[in-house]
Parts: C-alpha cells; sequence; structure tokens
C-alpha cells in the first residue's frame, strides 16, 4: 500500500508547481484532489483535457451543471466524427474545476486540442473515439505496461483493482500523489515511453504549463493521469525537443460542448477504454460521508423492493456482517465491491442470479444521466428539441420508459410528431413497440436517451435549425426511386411536415411517369392506400393522393402479366413479394380499386409460362378474397400437380399456394386430399427435392397450425374407403359385349 506523506510536505508553499497525478474517475483520487488544492492554495489549475475547450470551463461551477457529463468535439464539416471526454461527480478532473470555480481560481485544459485529437484519429481510421483526457475514450495505443497492474503485483495483489482500491479509493484522508509519481517514474524508467502520441501530449502539457508559469502564476496545481505525472516534474526536455514534437500536426475545424452522460456510459462494460467496474459504486463512496457498507446495502435492498422481491432490514444486517467478515479475512482496510457484491448476491439476493443483475444494473453500474444547463454552446437543433421536448413533457432519461400514445389527444399526438421526426433525422431517442388492439389511434413507444446520441443531434443539425424543418429536408433527400418518394410521403404525413408534402407530391408524380417496372410501380402502391388512411386518423390532410394511387395502380395492374409471364426465379419472387405487400392494403382499396386488383390477379394467372411459385400465390390470394371458390382452387391445384410435371415446379407452386394463413387450407376439404396424394405419390428422389420448398413454406406457420395439418391428413386417409372387389359373375357380365365384339373379329379373321 502507498504511505501517505506528511501533512508538512502538502503544506510547503516552495514548490511553484504540484502535480497531482490521478486515475480518471477515481473517488479517493477526487477526495485526494480535493484536499491537495486547499492545503496548496493555487492561484492557477491546470487539467488535462483538450486545451481548445478552456471557454467551456466556467461552466462547470453552474449550478444547474450535474455531472455526469461530458465535453463533446465534432469536426464541423463531418459532424459524424466526434470525441468526448466524459466526467463524472468522482472524477478529480471535475472536482478540481469545480474547486477553482468557487474560489475564481483561473483554470485551463493542458492537453492536445481537439482539433488535434480529431484528426489524428481519422487519420489512423480508429472510428468515433475520444482522447485520452479527462478519461476520454481513447484510441488504441502502442502496447505498455498496466502501471497499475505492476504496482499491485509489486505490492503482492493478485487483483489490480483491488490493490487501487485499497490504496487510493478507500482512503478516506491522506494524499497518495507523492509516492505515486515516484512509484511510475520508476516503472518510465526501465521502460521508456515510446509511443509518438503520447510523447506529443505530454510535450503539448509541459508547453501549456510554462506558459502559466510565464503569466506569472507562482503556484500552478497540474491534475493528469498519473503515467504523465513524471513527464512533468524533475528536468523536462527542452523547448526546442518539444516543439519538434508538437511541429507539424495533423488538424481540422472542430466545434466543442458539453453534453449529459450516464453512469451506464462510464463503466467499463459499454466498451469505453478509460471506464470503471462501477460507477455507482464510485458514486457512492465519494458522495456518502459515512457507514458508506450500511448506506450501499440498503440502497440494493431498496432497489429490490421497487422491483417487488423481497428484501428486510435483517438482510441488511446480515449481509453488512457479511463483507465486513470477508474483508477481515482478506486484510482489506473495509469491505471493497468485492467483498460487498458476494454478500449481496448471498443474503440480499439469495443466490438468485436474476436478482443480482438487477442490482448490478441499477445500484452497481447506475442509471444516472447528468443535466447541461439552459445556455451551454449547442446547436440550435438541439436547443429545439430540448425545448420541444420541454413543452411536451418528455424528460431525457437514462431508463427505459414505456409510452402509450393516444393519438386523439392533442399533447400525445405532438409527442408522436416529435418521436417521428425524430426517427427520421436518425436520432433514436424511442422506438416503436407493440400495442394490443385493433385501433389505429394508439402507438406505442419506448424511450431511452443515450449520450451517443448527442453526436446523432450535431450530425442532424446539417439538415436544418428545428426538428421539422430538419426531417423535412432530410426526407427530400430520399427520393431517388418511386418507392423511396412513397415511402417519404408516407412518413411526411405521420410526422406531420406540411411544407415538404407538395413537393413530394410533384416528385411523385415525375418518378410515377418515368417508372416502367411493374415491381417499382407496385411497390409504390402499399404506401400510398395508408398515407390516405393515415390522414384522417391523425388529423392531417393527405391532399389529393386518390388520383396519383389510381393512376400508379392502374398502370401496375396493367403490366403485371407481361411482367410475371416467363419471370425467373429471381424476379418471380420479387414479383410475388410484391404483389404480397399490395395484397396486405387490398382490403384499404375502394371497390372499384379492389375489383381492377383482383381482374389482374386473374389475368396473371392465366399467363402462359407462368412460374409455379407465382401460379400458387395468385391462386392462394384469389381463394382467400373468394374470388375463386374452394373448388375452383382444387382444380387448379390439381392440374398444376399432375403427374409427369416437374417435382421442383410442383413444389414451386405448392410453396406459394401455402404462404400466409393457413386456416382456409386446413378447412379446404378439397384441397387438403389433393395436397396429401401429391405427397403419397412422389417417390424418394422427387421428394428430396421438394422437401426443402415444403419446409420453407410449412416453416412460416405456426406450431398449433402445423399440428392441425397432421390432424387433418391422418382424417382423410381414415375415411377415405378401400374399393370392394367385385366377384368373376359381376364382372364377366360387364364384360360380355366386349368379349362378344372380339369373338366376332376373331371369326372374321380366319
Amino acid at each position: 500500500m502507498i504511505e501517505a506523506p506528511d501533512a508538512g510536505a502538502n503544506a510547503a508553499p516552495a514548490a511553484p508547481v504540484r502535480v497531482l497525478g490521478v486515475r480518471h474517475h477515481g473517488p479517493g483520487s477526487a477526495r485526494a484532489v480535493v484536499s491537495a488544492l486547499e492545503a496548496y492554495q493555487p492561484d492557477c489549475v491546470l487539467i488535462e483535457g483538450p486545451a481548445d475547450a478552456d471557454e467551456l470551463i466556467g461552466w462547470a461551477g453552474d449550478a444547474g451543471m450535474e455531472p455526469p457529463v461530458s465535453l463533446l468535439a465534432w469536426r464541423t464539416d463531418e459532424p459524424r466524427v466526434a470525441s468526448f471526454w466524459p466526467l463524472a461527480v468522482f472524477s478529480p478532473e471535475w472536482q478540481a474545476m469545480r474547486w477553482a470555480a468557487g474560489r475564481g481560481v483561473q483554470t485551463r485544459f493542458m492537453d492536445l486540442p481537439a482539433r488535434h485529437v480529431l484528426a489524428h484519429e481519422q487519420a489512423e481510421d480508429t472510428g468515433d473515439g475520444a482522447a485520452d483526457g479527462a478519461g476520454g475514450e481513447a484510441p488504441a495505443r502502442a502496447a505498455r505496461t498496466d502501471p497499475i497492474a505492476e504496482l499491485a503485483r509489486l505490492a503482492g495483489y493478485d487483483d489490480p483493482e483491488a490493490w487501487w482500491e485499497d490504496a487510493v479509493e478507500l482512503r478516506m484522508e491522506g494524499e497518495p500523489f507523492e509516492p505515486l509519481i515516484e512509484a511510475i517514474a520508476m516503472l518510465r524508467q526501465s521502460e521508456p515511453e515510446r509511443d509518438e502520441w503520447t510523447l506529443r501530449r505530454e510535450a503539448h502539457m509541459r508547453k501549456v504549463l510554462r506558459a502559466a508559469r510565464r503569466a506569472g502564476h507562482e503556484r500552478v496545481a497540474v491534475v493528469c493521469g498519473a503515467w504523465h505525472a513524471p513527464a512533468l516534474t524533475g528536468k523536462p526536455p527542452t523547448v526546442k525537443e518539444d516543439n519538434a514534437l508538437l511541429a507539424r500536426l495533423p488538424r481540422v475545424k472542430t466545434r466543442m460542448t458539453w453534453v449529459p452522460w450516464t453512469h451506464q456510459r462510464l463503466s467499463a462494460s459499454s466498451g469505453y477504454g478509460a471506464g470503471v467496474t462501477s460507477p455507482g459504486w464510485y458514486h457512492h463512496l465519494f458522495s456518502c460521508p459515512d457507514h458508506q457498507v450500511v448506506r450501499w446495502l440498503t440502497g440494493a435492498a431498496r432497489c429490490l423492493r421497487e422491483h417487488d422481491l423481497p428484501a428486510s432490514s435483517a438482510h441488511v444486517i446480515e449481509a453488512t456482517r457479511l463483507a465486513e467478515a470477508l474483508a477481515a479475512l482478506r486484510g482489506r482496510p473495509m469491505p471493497g465491491l468485492e467483498e460487498i457484491n458476494e454478500a449481496t448476491w448471498s443474503v440480499l439476493c439469495e443466490g438468485h442470479a436474476t436478482r443480482a443483475e438487477l442490482v448490478t444494473r441499477d445500484v452497481v453500474v447506475g442509471q444516472a444521466l447528468g443535466v447541461v444547463p439552459d445556455g451551454v454552446p449547442m446547436v440550435p437543433l438541439d436547443a429545439d428539441l430540448r425545448a420541444t421536448a420541454k413543452r411536451l413533457r418528455l424528460p431525457f432519461e437514462a431508463l427505459v420508459r414505456s409510452l402509450v400514445l393516444d393519438l386523439r389527444k392533442p399533447m400525445d399526438l405532438e409527442r408522436s410528431k416529435l418521436l417521428h421526426r425524430l426517427v427520421i433525422l436518425g436520432v433514436d431517442w424511442g422506438s416503436r413497440r407493440h400495442v394490443g388492439g385493433t385501433g389505429t389511434f394508439k402507438e406505442g413507444w419506448e424511450l431511452a436517451w443515450r449520450p451517443e446520441l448527442a453526436v446523432d443531434v450535431v450530425t442532424a443539425a446539417a439538415w436544418g435549425t428545428t426538428v421539422a424543418a430538419a426531417a423535412g429536408h432530410a426526407l427530400l433527400e430520399r427520393t431517388s426511386s418511386l418507392a423511396e418518394v412513397t415511402e417519404a410521403l408516407e412518413r411526411a404525413l405521420t410526422a406531420d411536415l406540411g411544407e415538404v408534402i407538395p413537393q413530394l407530391l410533384r416528385l411523385l408524380d415525375q418518378r410515377a411517369a418515368a417508372e416502367s417496372d411493374v415491381v417499382g410501380l407496385l411497390a409504390a402502391v402499399p404506401a400510398l392506400v395508408r398515407v390516405e388512411r393515415y390522414g384522417d386518423v391523425r388529423a392531417t390532410s393527405a391532399l389529393s393522393l386518390a388520383r396519383v394511387t389510381r393512376a400508379i395502380l392502374a398502370r401496375a395492374c396493367a403490366g403485371l402479366p407481361a411482367a410475371s409471364a416467363g419471370a425467373g426465379q429471381e424476379a418471380a419472387a420479387a414479383v410475388r413479394d410484391a404483389v404480397d405487400k399490395v395484397h396486405d392494403v387490398a382490403a384499404l382499396l375502394d371497390e372499384d380499386g379492389r375489383h381492377r386488383w383482383h381482374e389482374s390477379l386473374l389475368a396473371t394467372l392465366g399467363a402462359r409460362e407462368l412460374p409455379g411459385i407465382l401460379a400458387g400465390r395468385l391462386t392462394r390470394i384469389l381463394l382467400d378474397s373468394r374470388v375463386l371458390t374452394t373448388q375452383e382452387a382444387a382444380g387448379r391445384m390439381g392440374r398444376a400437380l399432375t403427374p409427369g410435371t416437374d417435382p421442383q415446379a410442383q413444389a414451386a407452386w405448392i410453396e406459394g399456394f401455402l404462404a400466409g394463413d393457413p386456416l382456409l387450407i386446413l378447412e379446404g376439404h378439397e384441397i387438403l386430399p389433393l395436397l396429401d396424394e401429391w405427397v403419397r405419390r412422389i417417390d424418394d428422389r422427387g421428394f428430396i427435392d421438394v422437401l426443402p420448398a415444403l419446409r420453407r413454406a410449412l416453416g412460416a406457420w405456426p406450431p398449433a397450425a402445423r399440428r392441425a395439418l397432421a390432424r387433418r391428413l391422418a382424417q382423410c386417409r381414415d375415411s377415405r374407403e378401400e374399393p370392394e372387389p367385385a366377384d368373376d359373375s359381376q364382372m364377366l357380365a360387364f364384360a360380355a359385349p366386349v368379349l362378344a365384339t372380339v369373338g366376332t373379329i376373331l371369326e372374321g379373321g380366319r
């Protein structure tokens, strides 16, 4: 364990620079930083973080800023390229900023600016990571010894996290900075830093430190990652050497702001490079003044009770005793997260994995979502989104929240419009979920705000300054085909984007006039039909779409027979899928439209060389629509399954026919015997060939329907009557005329 130096060393006024090497997101480190700053009383605080974010530091002292929060930087010409520097209440950097803001002490960031970080990361093709500054999401660097693991090994610990907790995070008093810097300096001497990017970062930190000293600051406190601390103490490289490292750094244009963050995204399990195992536990360690174990286990019990699971005060008492006993047996200063988790599992959760996972999610990791006050610089689209959400009483929460909207209510209708507009923009704050019932006036959503959605908002800001304007412009860009135009029109009406509907209608006319592909025309019909219906449900004008819908449907119906005849396998499958989608909305067509559609299917069914999968599917659709009777459908099936035809063609016909709702097939007394006879008639080789098609067709049926089919087929076979053999006299009497004729012929030939 690292021993704390005496208080006199901390209070020494002579040192012009005090370097506080920390581990990002550590409650013990944060507590020690505050203690060291109080003792040292610096007139300038330098913090590891992007140097071009200095203008945002002042917001850390705003009463409305509630961690976890994060600095967000993005490229102005390519907003998807972004980086985060997350901070929690237990982050040493955050506590240093709050301490300096409360005392009016000048504060600056000292790491490489974000304009260099983003350019470097994109050049290395590392994706949307963030700098290793202030706990940032770090791209992969050159491999080096983990200093925590090495120091833990030297201290006799097998688990580096357990050593760090005992040495730093569970420490309630004293400072570990001087011995920690000395230990890491020895590690760096034995294994010098070779990563060029890290060396450049440290050169920039020294550059900012020199600037602070030249500005006249007499007591400068530096808060940085412990690995960098030795590079800022002792005899540094020369200015010339540092300038050589910083020469020709790549750069891009960037903007920065503060955004809310979550404990979940601070956890290592989220993939965050500087993440911690237990953000909730670290937050508790920092913010709880005493009785940390008892208070923690009480919170775990409360979590279980909120989910209707038993957890009494007796459970809390026994769990506390077990955690303390485990810590004593292991020689730890107080129970750590490992002991507390074991006590929670054994006592509070009674060995149930599901309960333990619940405590881990809600308590150990935590579901906290930070708050950024109004006035923080942000893109106009973000400001409009937050103002609209506040007006509609839709809070930004990290927990998944279910929402059922009644579209007959004005407030719920406005909420629905906002969520649909965000989906258009790719900001997936809400996702649709099924709502029971047959009415169309209810919508189900699940809302969960994730920090990375802030990048999506910044990216969507390229479309406009308000959510409505941006969504409309985004839709207009996705209209390269007729199907895309109709889909955009449907989404525009659903989201009440009335300003772009006239433009979409003009595009619809243009695309429809130029479209010659029948599949493309068919693909446009379902969205148009739904648009007319949604116009009534949502109290929005669907305009005059009936003319366009009728024209497209008429052209599709006229071209369907020719497009289907002789089609290849892939083309036939595409036509079948398009026909299925139109048939799904056929009930919404007017009487003339339904009649035209059914006549077109009948005409197509009579086309020569019609692929089997289409012939079977059209027969089934017309049977379901009562255009064909069961007897007529059975007759077509019998002709399609005539012995002597290709078994694979027969299988394709059956595959098309069996798709869809199995009810009419199960109740069709003429159809099942034909199907049974066809299967019995196929030889072993042919059955192997047709089996995949049968599996595809019947595999889509519910298990109950497949069982019912087996029962019906068994009944068909049981009821089939075998003909009784006739006696010889009857057969001779039946054949007498034929025998007489044959005899006459034979006599005449003599």
